[in-house]
């Protein structure tokens, strides 16, 4: 089992979490990361970023990962189950045995909400799908149906309207709540067709997703979609089951902290989307990951 010393360990190796990574590294504290998962976080589905830094996602997180290695990071790949207070360090808890450090910088990040309804899990991968990068080229010609009126909705309602024949927008409301640049390139695209103040109720299909029955908020109508593919943009929720249950969390369980990051804890520190007040843009990733690493050295 491990047992290891550390000055700062990032748990996460998200845009966030390497940036807080190289940052401390590059401070000159002794540095673990920890990801259980694949490097990257949702960026990686990114194909191209919008704003700066331009590029892609994968090729962007690819970069800082070589960077943090060769900084001498130790990246562990382990999952992590509880943080606790050990005297005047940290402990964290993994498959793999337990680390201790001064600092803690939860950078774990989000994951995409799920609507929850029937047909969602049953067709995962068999038309159900949450990366619309990844998956576009296989609705080439087919219609499908995009849930979501935010920011990554019609970024993705964008993304596919380039291979799709028609890609259907549901959204619950009367207008979309994405930035305006967004709402006006939405607009451009003839085969992308808003559904408006409706939800989606249903996924129908037999061995793949053939249709999707969606209901009018306001006159409690009932239709079905035509759609090959099904992809909800509904929100995110932390991934952060395993911090200390005494820490502050907003209404849908993001981290709660103080304009320096810091939790209830000292030196724990929450950075990025596993956060209340996150920005949400990859500008706001990096510089999360860049104040967490100076609150851990401040904090060390």
């Amino acid at each position: 089992m491990a047992d290891s010393n550390f000055d700062v360990i990032v748990i996460g190796a998200g845009v966030t979490g390497l940036t807080a990574a190289k940052e401390a590294v590059q401070s000159g504290l002794k540095t673990a990361n920890i990801e259980a998962l694949m490097f990257g976080g949702l960026v990686v589905n990114i194909n191209e970023l919008d704003g700066e830094p331009a590029g892609s996602g994968t090729d962007y997180a690819s970069n800082l990962m070589m960077e943090i290695s060769e900084l001498g990071v130790e990246n562990l790949s382990e999952t992590v189950s509880a943080i606790a207070s050990d005297g005047k360090l940290l402990s964290v808890t993994t498959d793999a045995g337990t680390h201790r450090a001064r600092a803690v910088i939860i950078a774990s990040g989000a994951k995409l909400k799920r609507l929850g309804i029937p047909g969602e899990m049953e067709f995962e991968y068999k038309g159900v799908s949450q990366c619309a990068d990844c998956d576009g080229p296989m609705y080439k010609g087919e219609d499908v149906v995009v849930v979501g009126g935010g920011d990554s909705a019609l970024q993705e309602a964008l993304v596919l309207a380039e291979y799709a024949k028609q890609v259907h927008l549901v959204h619950r409301g009367a207008r979309f709540r994405a930035r305006q640049h967004l709402v006006d390139a939405v607009a451009k695209h003839a085969n992308i067709v808003p559904v408006w103040n409706s939800v989606a109720e249903e996924i129908l299909g037999g061995q793949m997703v053939e249709r999707v029955r969606v209901r009018n908020v306001a006159t409690k109508a009932t239709t079905e979609i035509p759609s090959a593919g099904f992809f909800a943009y509904i929100g995110l929720q932390p991934t952060c089951d395993f911090a200390p249950a005494e820490l502050a969390r907003d209404a849908d369980g993001f981290l709660i902290t103080d304009a320096g990051l810091q939790t209830k804890i000292p030196g724990l520190i929450a950075a990025g989307a596993v956060r209340a007040g996150y920005g949400g843009m990859l500008t706001d990733a990096i510089a999360d990951g860049t104040a967490a690493a100076k609150a851990a050295k401040v904090g060390g």
